[in-house]
């Protein structure tokens, strides 16, 4: 554990509890120093949890000099505001997606972060697992002839009452939680230079954020994207490609448990192939590249991919935008 990336944890959210923190718990790359929360007794509990020391106050931990690192798993619109505290503290940031709610924040967190030779990263898991490699493999051995059409989907039943998704002052709305989604998977297999042609976005009447939504893209070259999202339906996580020969089919593709052995559909006119995939755990792998980057930037005195990063990260939150301000809304 010596050198290992020591880690800070502000906010104490259902998903760090189920996922992030056992894996940051786990991963050998990194060590979990401390978890902070607002309350108190939320911090303690999580802390006796996952075997680390409870904070009050999110900037009680940034301050801390035995945290390295600070992983952001607060509301959406409070990650701008605690990220820029790290980075402008000297520490590292892996964020919760989105990086911040608005194309503005997300630019000046990836400005500050070059200039003060940051890592700076976005936890998309999706990005890390073995299984999309595979797919690019394949597209770029002309498996399914040219690329026409790109679907990606992700969408899982309504949340319980209460839930930060559904309050429009703290960044909830389907657009920002999931909808990215198939917005960085496009931009996976079809580059950043991505148009938004148009979007349908459907709002609650109780809580006033969109809860489903889809788009249509394309790319500079022709090819079609559309995407659909949100938290009112049976749970969905998926994309296919369509080329000119045939099609890849991936299903459970954003969040495949540890466990799951994912299997791609190749399908041709006349023939069916199904490829068997190992079982990874995207989550440890992005906190072992994390780690990594951090490593890096230390060795070289910034981080050597920051710039390639960012560029993809504001585009993602500039597609997003254009995404919401195109929309009908229903």
């Amino acid at each position: 554990m010596d050198g290992a990336l020591r880690i800070g944890v502000l906010g104490c959210s259902a998903f760090g509890d189920r996922s992030m923190l056992p894996a940051i718990r786990d991963n050998p790359a990194v060590r979990l120093v401390a978890v902070a929360s607002r309350d108190r007794a939320r911090a303690a509990a999580f802390a006796e949890k996952f075997r680390c020391e409870p904070v009050t106050g999110y900037r009680n931990l940034i301050r801390r000099t035995d945290v390295d690192a600070v992983y952001v798993a607060l509301p959406n619109a409070l990650h701008h505001e605690w990220a820029r505290a790290a980075l402008e503290a000297g520490k590292h940031v892996l964020s919760e997606k989105p990086l911040a709610v608005t194309v503005r924040e997300t630019v000046a967190l990836a400005r500050l972060a070059g200039e003060r030779g940051l890592v700076l990263r976005e936890n998309f898991g999706f990005l890390h697992h073995g299984q999309h490699r595979r797919v690019r493999a394949l597209l770029d051995e002309g498996r399914i002839g040219r690329l026409r059409h790109l679907e990606a989907s992700f969408c899982f039943p309504p949340l319980p009452d209460g839930d930060v998704r559904y309050r429009p002052e703290l960044g909830g709305g389907a657009l920002l939680d999931v909808g990215v989604y198939p917005v960085r998977a496009m931009q996976y297999f079809l580059g950043d230079d991505l148009t938004v042609a148009g979007a349908v976005l459907r709002r609650d009447p109780r809580s006033g954020v969109d809860v489903a939504g889809g788009f249509v893209a394309h790319s500079a070259d022709g090819v079609i994207a559309t995407g659909n999202f949100g938290f009112e339906h049976g749970f969905g996580s998926r994309y296919r490609l369509w080329g000119s020969t045939g099609q890849i089919i991936v299903e459970r593709a954003f969040t495949p448990p540890p466990w799951y052995t994912p299997t791609l559909r190749i399908v041709s006119q006349n023939h069916v192939e199904e490829l068997t995939l190992p079982a990874e755990h995207q989550l440890n792998a992005g906190l072992t590249a994390f780690a990594g980057a951090v490593e890096a930037a230390r060795a070289h005195g910034h981080d050597p991919h920051h710039r390639e990063w960012a560029a993809t990260a504001v585009r993602t939150a500039e597609l997003t935008a254009r995404i919401g301000e195109a929309a009908r809304r229903i």
